[in-house]
């Protein structure tokens, strides 16, 4: 029922919880040991978070427990869907966090929003306070700049009412110099006079201190005894007249002296020891305590009442420490049975030690069978997974060098088509200058047997004939040049392709490969269900028939 303090706390002294060293028996797999990720300050003290991720840990251990052995084919058809229910819990509860994630995410957005729109609310009403001092300042500025504007113009308007009939007035000097306000003393500076301007006239001047030879001339002009210092030795006072006798003022002297030595030797004396006491001393009496204060006794309802009260705390806070000991209890009932496991010393306690010891042997051999199996069962599986994989990849390969050898030669057929359409553009081409030249040359044929022919035509003929040539070379050389460069273009083209390229052919290629045959496994299960329906209906004319 009491408490004490002491000067020094275990949270004072205490830095991180301490982790003992501790030995795991043999065949034993403790719970506790899943949480050792888990430090202080990283985890621990377990909040809310880390309390549901133990409980997951857990549910997620025991479903483990409740698979089935993959040693048939409905164990195995069992098991993948319990996997795949699993699996779609475990990216339901991810979105969920991430929802979560999500909202804490906008939350901190909309609180940095809201403060800098605070702060931009600030900043525009510091912007409007001083924009209003600005012009309270203009407005102050334009009330000070009228009112010197009223200010000279009421001086007018007195000074011409002084003189309303217009009448001359002669100056009275007399007036002016024996009133100390008038223009006289003190001059106004808007009339004109301004007496700070000619001050330098006030200054005194003079040659022998403003100048260095003045300063030459009026040392040489003092006498000696102004430059230079005449010490003379102070003379002995004599204290005795010529009859003998002192003088008062030497008496005075002497006593003065006496005096002041005394009272040297006073205040530099040194406090001597205290002697030993011969005779007896008095001892004073210490002064008496006040009165000691006496309660008034309490009633005896009013004890009853507070002993019942007292009663009453002491059941309150050892039910209080109870149920703390309890619900501390149910917290680490795990430790508790661990311990109890590590120190049990009764021989029955050994003897369910050793029970449990073999039990728990041979639940571990089954579970190492089991996962012996479960790892042959993957093993086969991913070989399978693995073969099919490389069968697709393998597939995919080729199918991209196939289509890049495709496109080289939908190119080089692309170029060679470009080059036939040129040819024969070209040999058409000839073919009518053949013609023509043949018609040409059967009218010159024809003009020569009639006689009409000439030397200027056939000249004429033979240039034509020679300008004709060289211009189909000239488009044939243009032509092939032409061919080589669009080849050239296509290697570059080929040989500039980047990865990105590449991935989106071989992206194509898989999305055609996996939607055709996402294709074919819906028409499949489409024909199977309607195939379903004839069966269930043979089965129910069958039943009936039967029946």
């Amino acid at each position: 029922t009491l408490g004490t303090q002491t000067d020094y706390r275990d949270g004072e002294a205490q830095t991180d919880p301490y982790s003992p060293e501790y030995v795991i028996p043999s065949g034993s797999v403790p719970e506790l040991l899943t949480l050792a990720t888990l430090t202080w300050g990283r985890g621990l003290p377990a909040g809310l978070a880390e309390v549901e991720m133990i409980e997951r840990a857990r549910e997620k251990r025991a479903w483990e427990a409740t698979l089935p052995a993959m040693d048939s084919a409905s164990h195995i058809a069992k098991r993948r869907k319990m996997m795949d229910d699993m699996e779609r819990k475990e990216w339901t509860f991810r979105e969920q966090e991430i929802e979560k994630l999500q909202e804490v995410r906008l939350e901190v957005l909309k609180k940095l929003l809201q403060r800098r729109e605070e702060n931009q609310n600030e900043l525009d009403a510091k912007r409007l306070d001083d924009h209003w001092q600005n012009h309270q300042k203009a407005k102050e500025e334009q009330c000070k700049k009228i009112q010197h504007d009223f200010a000279l113009m009421l001086r007018k308007l007195i000074a011409k009412r002084k003189n309303v009939m217009g009448k001359l007035e002669r100056r009275d000097i007399i007036e002016e110099y024996t009133d100390f306000a008038s223009q006289t003393y003190a001059p106004l500076s808007r009339i004109g006079y301004f007496p700070d301007n000619h001050s330098e006239r006030y200054v005194v001047k003079n040659f022998y201190l403003d100048t260095f030879a003045g300063l030459c001339e009026l040392e040489a002009s003092l006498p000696d005894s102004v430059t230079q210092v005449k010490i003379k030795a102070p003379k002995p006072k004599y204290t005795t007249t010529k009859t003998g006798f002192v003088k008062r003022s030497a008496r005075l002297e002497v006593d003065l002296a006496q005096v002041h030595q005394a009272l040297l030797e006073k205040k530099n004396k040194v406090k001597e020891p205290k002697k030993p006491l011969r005779f007896l001393e008095k001892v004073e009496k210490p002064v008496p305590r006040p009165p000691t204060p006496v309660l008034e006794k309490p009633s005896i309802e009013e004890e009853e009442t507070e002993l019942a009260v007292i009663c009453l705390q002491k059941l309150l806070r050892g039910r209080a420490v109870q149920n703390m000991m309890f619900e501390e209890k149910e917290r680490r009932l795990e430790l508790i049975r661990e311990l109890r496991t590590t120190h049990a010393l009764q021989e029955d306690g050994q003897l369910l030690l050793k029970a449990e010891e073999q039990m728990t042997l041979a639940l571990q051999q089954e579970h190492n069978l089991q996962m012996d199996k479960l790892s042959s069962v993957e093993n086969q599986l991913a070989g399978i997974e693995g073969r099919a994989l490389a069968n697709i990849f393998d597939f995919l390969s080729k199918e991209l060098v196939r289509l890049q050898e495709e496109r080289k030669i939908h190119a080089f057929v692309m170029l060679a088509e470009r080059q036939r359409r040129m040819r024969e553009a070209e040999e058409s081409g000839r073919r009518q200058v053949e013609e023509r030249r043949r018609q040409e040359e059967d009218e010159i044929f024809k003009q020569a047997r009639e006689g009409d022919c000439t030397i200027d035509s056939y000249l004429e003929d033979i240039i034509l004939s020679s300008m004709e040539s060289t211009a189909e070379e000239q488009a044939r050389e243009e032509i092939q040049r032409m061919a080589v460069e669009i080849n050239d273009i296509a290697y570059e083209m080929e040989s500039r392709r980047t990865r990105l390229q590449s991935e989106e052919i071989v992206a194509e290629l898989v999305y055609d490969f996996l939607i055709a045959e996402a294709d074919k496994m819906s028409i499949r299960e489409k024909v199977r269900q309607s195939q379903r329906k004839h069966i269930y209906a043979a089965h129910q004319i069958i039943r009936r028939g039967t029946e």
